[in-house]
């Protein structure tokens, strides 16, 4: 039986001490690594080692009964949360590490709100119980305060298979059937373990235990727990399906994807097609990986984790086979910055070595702005840059720095317009309607088709689609990408002699920037989502702190003299307030904050004003039309294209 289970927490909760105990107790490795030794295991490169912190999410294999175990160990640090979410989408099961001692941090809510949206069913373990300030219990009842009540500590209510009367009673209220059952015949053990499977699969009962990493106290146990209570149904007599997780590439430049298979069989040199272009490439080897070690094998079943070469145009997400393309990430970057480099350095090699980073990490979005002559990228936070810096010299050799982190806002419409766009200099042609109409917030943007084929013929409308989809498109506030806005191909028109491919694009740009430059333009900023636990009497300052940044908060809930606010503030006025947070509540206050999308600028015309951007002089776009009269080539302004249009 084949299972995937990551192992997630804030850092420095003991998740990659608790992974190396796993691996050491499956005999997976011989000694126990240590992350203050910098000897883990999983934290095997330079960069780990040397902070103390996991920032690639690594995997180890381990067998166990008779089940064959993946064991994922992910990032802890906030800024690293894409890479976790990644991982998370291919979990069986999750463990979440908690302090004894920390409690519930900030990351941990993010980690929590993460596993539920993919719907994996998690266990908890309270760790560091032998550290003089640990309180467990305290820690458990936060856990079903703040998580679920449905969480249930096996520690010594799960034991070699046999369950306390509690535990059968906890299970058995939570199944009317079997509460009947119980009632009728009483306990039987072997249909009680197979409810609370079925129960923790479906995510109706979290497991909590809890223990020592360090120590090597309640690891033994709790795995024996895991292995009787989790369970997989995955049949490799199906088609194959597998998605990709991670990408990395070797000294070569070759693109090495991450994949779990989810059905079937996969082998060496069967053919994979993939991407919305539908690619088709052949495998070329299939590796098996534990650590930074791997060996390659002829052919992989449902339910493994494994790496493969030969996919050279992959991206992380795309499905293969009967499976589709992941979801949407809840986790998004919310700043940006310049890369800074020795101007010795030919900016083409810079760029090719972001361009591998991007193919790794896609929250990077790597860009090259083609007016400014820079590289932009967004990222997640300060220890972020730090590491990307680090990561550079190492693997390229390549001395970079960062311009000041900004905040990446974005921009939209109101109202719904109509958008024309006529390319016609000698000897081109294209015309291009398109609506424009404002999308739900944060829906991106979108695109839709109601063009007729007899205006144009559908791979001439699909050529128009690709284009709209190939890039952001730049708003015309600030030049920032515009998002929230569906854009629907009305009609359009070619030239069986003078249309080519290029001039489609033209006119679709064109056509795009004149609806904007007739809608009533927004600008959007990114938003947290805050969770503040503090002691009553520091309620007031925090609320006007809220107030001060221009934030809203529901009603605060005060429960044994300890104030829980939740609310939404702009990540603008809210980025450094942890600094601010732990110096008022000496260390010992809560503060959660999680992308919650985007909402309207607080500070629209000052954003605006300080940007400076300067709409008309945009080398990408141009809300001006091209049309052509007797032999050359003429200019009409977006407020006169409408009159010109052919198809009107």
């Amino acid at each position: 039986m084949n299972k995937t289970i990551g192992i997630l927490a804030h850092v420095d909760a003991g998740k990659t001490t608790f992974s190396e105990q796993l691996l050491y107790h499956t005999k997976s490795i011989r000694e126990r690594g240590r992350v203050d030794h910098q000897s883990a295991f999983l934290d095997s490169h330079y960069i780990e080692k040397s902070r103390g912190i996991t920032i690639f999410a690594d995997q180890a294999t381990f067998s166990f009964n008779n089940s064959t175990y993946f064991l994922i160990d992910t990032p802890g640090h906030v800024d690293f949360s894409p890479e976790m979410e990644r991982s998370i989408q291919v979990m069986d099961y999750a463990i979440i590490i908690i302090s004894a001692v920390d409690g519930i941090e900030g990351h941990t809510e993010t980690v929590w709100e993460l596993l539920q949206k993919h719907e994996i069913p998690v266990f908890f373990f309270i760790n560091k119980t032998d550290r003089d300030n640990a309180n467990p219990s305290h820690v458990f009842q936060e856990i079903r305060s703040s998580f679920s009540e449905h969480a249930f500590d096996i520690t010594t209510g799960f034991h070699h298979g046999e369950m306390s009367e509690s535990l059968i009673e906890f299970i058995a209220e939570r199944d009317d059937e079997l509460l009947s059952r119980y009632f009728e015949f009483g306990y039987d053990k072997a249909h009680w373990l197979e409810r609370f499977q079925c129960m923790l699969a479906d995510r109706e009962i979290f497991p909590c235990a809890n223990g020592s990493a360090l120590q090597d106290i309640g690891i033994q146990e709790f795995l024996g727990q895991l292995d009787q209570l989790t369970r997989s149904t995955y049949r490799k007599d199906k088609e194959f399906g597998a998605r990709i997780y991670k990408i990395r590439h070797d000294d070569n430049g070759n693109r090495i994807c991450f994949l779990k298979a989810f059905s079937g069989t996969l082998r060496v040199r069967d053919k994979l097609t993939y991407g919305a272009n539908k690619t088709e490439e052949k495998v070329s080897q299939i590796r098996l990986y534990n650590g930074m070690k791997f060996y390659t094998v002829e052919q992989v079943v449902a339910g493994e984790l494994f790496a493969i070469v030969g996919l050279s145009k992959a991206s992380i997400g795309d499905g293969l086979g009967v499976c589709t393309n992941d979801s949407p990430s809840m986790v998004a970057p919310t700043l940006k910055s310049i890369v800074q480099y020795d101007l010795s350095v030919p900016e083409k090699e810079v760029l090719k070595s972001f361009t591998l980073l991007g193919a790794e990490d896609p929250s990077l979005s790597v860009f090259w702005d083609e007016y400014f002559q820079h590289i932009q990228i967004q990222v997640m936070g300060m220890i972020q840059l730090e590491v990307l810096e680090q990561v550079l010299l190492e693997r390229f050799g390549q001395r970079i720095q960062f311009g000041e982190p900004e905040i990446l806002y974005k921009e939209t419409i109101e109202i719904a317009v109509i958008g024309y766009g006529h390319f016609e200099p000698l000897r081109h042609y294209a015309e291009v309607h398109l609506k424009l109409e404002p999308g739900e917030r944060d829906s991106g943007f979108q695109v839709a088709n109601i063009c007729h084929a007899d205006a144009l013929s559908t791979g001439n409308q699909n050529l128009i689609l690709y284009h709209l989809t190939e890039r952001d498109h730049h708003g015309l506030l600030t030049g920032s990408p515009v998002t929230d806005v569906k854009a629907t191909l009305i009609t359009g028109r070619g030239h069986n002699q003078h249309t080519a491919g290029g001039d489609f694009r033209e006119a679709a740009f064109r056509a795009l920037r004149q609806g904007l430059e007739q809608a009533q333009n927004r600008l959007l900023e990114p938003m947290y989502r805050f969770k503040i636990k503090v002691h009553l009497e520091q309620m007031g300052k925090v609320l006007s702190d809220i107030q001060q940044a221009h934030g809203i908060f529901e009603t605060p809930v005060t429960i044994d003299g300890k104030t829980t606010i939740e609310g939404r503030v702009p990540v603008a006025t809210f980025m450094t307030y942890s600094t601010e947070f732990a110096a008022l509540t000496h260390g010992k206050g809560l503060l959660t904050l999680g992308f919650d999308g985007y909402d309207f600028c607080h500070n629209e015309s000052h954003v605006i004003s300080t940007i400076g951007y300067d709409k008309n002089a945009d080398p990408l776009y141009t809300s001006t039309s091209i049309f052509c009269a007797k032999g050359q080539g003429y200019k009409v302004p977006w407020d006169e294209a409408q009159k010109a249009m052919h198809c009107v």
